[in-house]
């Protein structure tokens, strides 16, 4: 059996209709569980947050929990040495929301004057990402074909079944991240209480590849 193997290139632009924001949350104590404590007292400040934008309690997720012993160093009399400086907790989470910019900045203006201090960053991406995946084998399933079909009427062969499929499975990235840091500054609780977003964000550019086999038969090269 003559086979012929063609890689297929699929391109997608999706405009995105799902906000994200990553939060973090960090703090050192002197004992573990006084960190276990910070660290629950602060996330239950954000869940009373965002309950105010009418978010479930259950919409903030976790991404990384971890509690690490902190050292400080220290010179003694010349000799430097590491001290135990305590535990440090650091918590990131997510959520995300139909996109907004009115709702986003009155959001982030919270944020910014939240207690727990959280550091926070902004990205967008689709609510549906499964269909957008689709799409993309589907673009580089019919590239493939359309490759094979040139390839096989320059060769003046016939092109049959397909034998396999392989696909990487890899992860696809689905998000633009327009600002990956924020830093914004809290005012005075007379102010407007909502910041002015004007974001646009772009189109998410997406592609990957998909691996084809088929059999061939007639004439040989």
């Amino acid at each position: 059996m003559r086979t012929i193997t063609v890689t297929g290139n699929g391109l997608i632009r999706i405009r995105p209709d799902l906000t994200r924001i990553s939060l973090t949350l960090g703090g050192t104590s002197p004992e573990y569980a006084e960190a276990l404590s910070s660290s629950a007292r602060d996330t239950e400040l954000l869940k009373d947050l965002l309950a105010e934008f009418g978010f479930e309690r259950s919409e903030l997720k976790t991404l990384n929990f971890n509690v690490d012993t902190e050292y400080e160093g220290a010179n003694e009399e010349g000799v430097y040495k590491q001290r135990f400086g305590g535990y440090r907790y650091r918590h990131q989470m997510k959520v995300e929301f139909d996109s907004d910019n009115d709702r986003l900045g009155r959001i982030l203006y919270a944020l910014a004057n939240c207690p727990a201090k959280p550091e926070f960053s902004l990205s967008y991406t689709v609510k549906d990402p499964e269909a957008a995946k689709n799409e993309l084998l589907g673009k580089a399933v019919a590239d493939a074909r359309e490759k094979a079909a040139v390839l096989t009427k320059a060769a003046g062969v016939t092109l049959k079944e397909i034998r396999s499929i392989d696909y990487s499975w890899g992860r696809v990235d689905l998000e633009v991240r327009p600002m990956n840091r924020m830093l914004m500054a809290a005012k005075s609780a007379d102010a407007a209480g909502s910041y002015d977003m004007d974001i646009e964000p772009d189109d998410i550019e997406a592609s990957d590849t998909v691996t084809v086999v088929w059999e061939i038969e007639g004439q040989r090269i």
